[in-house]
């Protein structure tokens, strides 16, 4: 029996996708004027962000390549066929699917979209994410062709939302801080990081199908973490019990058709010790600071110079521990960054209207020093013509945030 190298399914109908027809096109277009001002012929993305940015898919790859196609009047996913329908009923575009009958039917599937008769010369590629092999192959069945990293001018283009982007934006903003809420209720002394992480998880996912219900699935998470557990941004949470006199760190990261927002805190249960309450409001001051130098023109690096020269006078310069903002969109602990748009001292970007950026300062005082943990504070701010707006209403600081029971 002859089975396919690849094939087309429609099986099914076209469901409805987290933005319009008219914002994919918007996308496709920009895209398309990138690769007229580069001479390019066509491009391969291979990275799940930028697939889901160009797409509406969301892939799952598990070991085995994906990619999207654009040719100046072409765009279409590829996806493995354990996916059957689901990447051409989630994406605004065509699909072709590669089996894996024989080996490299993914390269098959490029091939088939574009023709053998007229090669590309000039073939657009993320540098930052292809492998070495899956480069090798590439450039076996393209062996004519010239390549071009595409992969900073895509990251240029995510950095400005549009009108729909922002509305995502704004909801997901909404629910991390419902997501926090949760976990205020379930902080007791005996609870587990685990536990209280669960239910703030549950209502923020109950809440994006309410918002979203046509949307899939995927990816919200919760990290509460407390004590030593506090020392590292991305620590996942364990099955610690909580103590009294406990720091604690509040982590909600809602997840919207691919949609990152955050909502981070710092909290302490039932009392905090006057040298964790010192170190506490100088990470405050440092956030509030940051959030009033946030505003269309300036620099990121600006930024990061005056709050470095602030936690300098307070003090804790020593203790900071990573850049005081990123850009938000199309990205997760799993894919995607905008590291363009980042406050960090090497970070040259000025901010621009409808970028969207987070102000999150961060310092850790190692165990054995007095105030012990790490303290941080995390808000959304949306960059308008004149200022920007917080979208994070969550309230922050000691007169808010130790949580007695």
């Amino acid at each position: 029996m002859e089975r396919p190298d690849f094939f087309t399914l429609k099986n099914g109908e076209k469901v409805k996708l987290p933005f319009s027809k008219k914002e994919y096109e918007r996308r496709i277009n920009n895209l398309r004027v990138v690769m007229e001002n580069n001479n390019l012929d066509m491009i391969i993305l291979t990275s799940m962000h930028n697939i889901a940015y160009y797409t509406g898919f969301i892939y799952c790859s598990f070991g085995r390549p994906y990619g999207c196609i654009i040719t100046k009047n072409k765009i279409s996913t590829i996806s493995a066929n354990i996916d059957a329908s689901q990447p051409w009923r989630r994406s605004h575009c065509d699909n072709i699917i590669y089996t894996d009958w024989k080996r490299d039917n993914f390269l098959k599937a490029i091939v088939s979209i574009i023709g053998r008769d007229e090669p590309p010369k000039n073939i657009g590629i993320e540098y930052d994410h292809v492998t070495i092999d899956m480069r090798e192959k590439i450039g076996s069945i393209f062996t004519f062709s010239v390549f071009y990293d595409v992969s900073k001018h895509l990251m240029n283009l995510r950095m400005i939302k549009s009108n729909e982007e922002i509305q995502i934006i704004r909801n997901g903003a909404r629910i991390a801080d419902l997501g926090g809420d949760e976990i205020i209720k379930n902080i007791h002394e005996g609870n587990s990081e685990i536990e209280i992480a669960i239910k703030g998880r549950d209502r923020m996912e109950r809440e994006i199908t309410k918002t979203y219900p046509d949307a899939e699935y995927m990816d919200t998470w919760v990290w509460f973490q407390s004590g030593i557990n506090t020392d590292g941004a991305h620590n996942p949470k364990t099955n610690r019990k909580l103590v009294n006199g406990d720091i604690l760190s509040l982590n909600t990261f809602p997840m919207i058709s691919g949609y990152y927002t955050a909502l981070e805190r710092t909290l302490f249960l039932n009392h905090v010790d006057d040298d964790s309450l010192k170190a506490w409001e100088a990470n405050v001051k440092v956030h509030i600071k940051g959030l009033e130098l946030i505003k269309p023109g300036v620099k990121c690096s600006e930024i990061c110079n005056e709050l470095n020269e602030l936690f300098a006078e307070l003090g804790y310069l020593q203790y900071r521990t990573f850049g005081y903002g990123h850009s938000f969109g199309v990205l997760s602990h799993f894919y995607g960054r905008e590291a363009g748009l980042e406050l960090r001292e090497d970070i040259d970007t000025v901010l621009e209207e409808n970028m969207v950026i987070s102000m999150e300062p961060m310092i850790l005082i190692p165990e054995g020093k007095p105030g012990a943990g790490g303290y941080r504070e995390h808000d959304i701010l949306i960059i308008g013509k004149n200022g920007a707006e917080n979208i994070t209403k969550f309230p922050f600081g000691p007169e808010h945030n130790i949580i007695k029971n």
